[in-house]
């Protein structure tokens, strides 16, 4: 930042308690610009971008190679201040102060706000999601520019997740394997298990029930155990890179030899991991739950689902913008009027801390 701006920084509004923002949602908020003298600004912009990027790079003795992509879901820009020789502005919203007036190129010295609303896009896009090689981030940011200086930027991430259905069922769909395995060497015998599960759609927060029946015809005790793992995939220049994450580990009781033994178990899904992500191009998280026998001294028989972990039923704290009729828009509107025009310049509203809804996955050995 130089001399002349002392702060450039975006604030948004929230919400709800959780601080998540959903399809057709309004955020609303202000930039704040202060500055030491008076300054001449040639553009002043906010801009709302959702986004995907991947990057990562290979060694091959000494040979280095970098992949990176990058994927836009929406972008919606608006100028508080326009520069009238730049024909790539046009068509772009120029936003008017509480008068309805223009504001002026020439900013005095002091602490001043621009409220703004965007309104997010109806369709469906995949929610923030940020990984060991790749993430998902939606954010504004401010942009000033003035002549012969380096322009000055801020930028604040929001929580995106896409809307629910409250009235979603998902139709069941039981997936079912078997496995048998013939041990040897330190053990006799057999173990095989029959496993299913009750769908392969999930949303966040629910339990996914396994059953089955295990059959232990070998000389030792045997232990089944259920992984619940994250599996992230990204794509750059015709390349992928895989790693996994896991989400649930659970422990069965132990069936000693020559018994069978029906179990079930239920695994709750927690509320801080993110949905699936299968609609982007270039970053997918899917999930798979691996069920294995613990043998010892012999490789654990196996089997694994695919399960697709939808948005929660609900969001926590969810408040509608507004209890009438009107429609998206109309509330948009609304709330930015009656949210951005009642800050007061001489104490405007603190700072909101960061919402870390999604953990940042951390290396993990991959599994085949």
């Amino acid at each position: 930042m130089s001399f002349t701006i002392k702060n450039l920084s975006v604030t948004y509004y929230e919400i709800n308690e959780s601080n998540i923002f959903t399809n057709g949602d309004c955020i609303s908020g202000h930039v704040t610009l202060e500055v030491m003298k008076e300054t001449k600004i040639n553009s002043f912009k906010i801009k709302a971008t959702g986004k995907a990027h991947v990057s990562w790079s290979e060694h091959c003795g000494r040979l280095h190679r970098f992949y990176s992509d990058n994927e836009i879901y929406f972008k919606s820009a608006q100028y508080f201040i326009q520069d009238q020789k730049d024909e790539e502005q046009d068509g772009i919203p120029l936003l008017t102060d509480q008068d309805g007036q223009p504001y002026s190129n020439t900013v005095a010295p002091g602490c001043h706000l621009f409220p703004f609303t965007f309104h997010l896009p109806q369709e469906e896009m995949p929610p923030s999601f940020k990984g060991v090689h790749g993430k998902i981030v939606y954010f504004l940011e401010a942009k000033l520019t003035r002549s012969m200086r380096i322009p000055s930027k801020a930028r604040t991430e929001f929580t995106f997740v896409s809307k629910p259905d409250p009235s979603y069922e998902a139709e069941p769909f039981v997936q079912q394997d078997f496995t048998e395995k013939k041990l040897k060497f330190f053990n006799n015998g057999s173990v095989s298990m029959n496993i299913s599960i009750d769908n392969m759609e999930y949303p966040v927060g629910d339990g996914i029930t396994v059953t089955g029946l295990i059959e232990n015809n070998s000389s030792r005790p045997i232990r089944p155990k259920y992984f619940l793992y994250q599996k992230q995939s990204c794509f750059a220049d015709k390349e992928r890179k895989v790693n996994t994450r896991d989400i649930l580990r659970e422990e069965g009781d132990i069936i000693e030899p020559s018994t069978s033994t029906n179990v079930t178990k239920v695994l709750n899904i927690p509320f801080s991991i993110p949905p699936s992500v299968l609609t982007s191009d270039i970053l997918k998280v899917e999930y798979r739950l691996r069920v294995y026998l613990d043998v010892k001294f012999a490789l654990d028989p196996e089997i694994k689902f695919e399960v697709e972990l939808l948005p929660p039923r609900q969001v926590t704290g969810w408040k509608p913008l507004s209890d009438s009729g009107s429609s998206s828009s109309e509330a948009c509107r609304s709330n930015s009027q009656e949210e951005a025009y009642t800050v007061s310049f001489s104490d405007p509203p603190p700072p909101y801390s960061e919402y870390d809804v999604y953990p940042t996955s951390s290396d993990a050995p991959m599994k085949p």
